[in-house]
């Protein structure tokens, strides 16, 4: 009896005290599930705080439910309210997972976990046990998975600066970029300096390639071809 009562306080719609703790304790385990795969990569966001997204999540739905349930009726209240302004607030918190490295950008899939860590969080707080943990595993799936798909099929592309710094003025790059274009690596963009001054002439290719792209390779069969003081890989655009 006392077991069957415990179960109807859980899927209840109505807020109450072992309802709620149920729900804050499996929104804090679906989020730190999400956030234990976002540590092991190296994010910034991991368990911890993935786990406070989606417990703080289910928390304003509680909140959202129980206001109209107490003060003004189930008719009258809108359980949606504070629930709304979640899914737009979190967007501060997806924001500052966003690292802007002067020519790429990383953190997108961490900000966009953030943001479903907090619907998460919220469904939860609505009674949606099944739907949630599905969504968490499909998160999961989409996270692990799907990147190594990625991997295997060399959808990875990463955006990169190629620096190169050569002896006297050029007017001719195009051996350059048929080193690079013979290499599998493709040309976004390309900006030259002539430095009259020094005699000396800066070229930065703006390029997308895999990660299967040796780069000492490609610098040395570049250097063969061009007198050439150095080549350089980064994420900043230099003049």
């Amino acid at each position: 009896m006392m077991l069957e009562s415990i179960y109807n306080d859980i899927i209840s719609p109505d807020v109450n005290l072992i309802g709620a703790i149920t729900k804050l304790i499996l929104s804090l385990s679906l989020g730190a599930i999400i956030g234990f795969e976002r540590r092991r990569k190296g994010q910034i966001a991991g368990l911890r705080t993935f786990a406070l997204i989606s417990m703080g999540a289910t928390l304003a739905m509680l909140i959202s439910i129980y206001i109209p349930q107490v003060y003004l009726g189930l008719k009258n209240g809108d359980p949606g309210r504070i629930a709304a302004q979640v899914v737009s607030g979190v967007g501060f918190l997806g924001a500052g997972a966003i690292i802007q490295m002067k020519g790429s950008v990383r953190g997108l899939t961490t900000a966009a976990g953030i943001w479903m860590t907090a619907c998460i969080g919220l469904a939860v707080g609505a009674g949606m046990y099944i739907i949630s943990i599905i969504a968490t595993m499909l998160i999961i799936f989409i996270l692990i998975n799907i990147e190594r798909i990625e991997q295997r099929h060399n959808f990875l592309w990463e955006s990169k600066i190629i620096r190169v710094k050569l002896h006297g003025i050029i007017d001719d790059i195009q051996p350059m970029r048929d080193c690079l274009a013979k290499n599998d690596i493709h040309i976004s963009d390309e900006f030259m300096k002539l430095d009259y001054e020094d005699d000396v002439t800066i070229v930065n290719f703006m390029v997308r390639s895999t990660g299967n792209v040796n780069v000492p390779i490609v610098f040395n069969e570049m250097k063969s071809i061009i007198d050439a003081i150095s080549i350089t890989i980064t994420n900043e655009m230099n003049m």
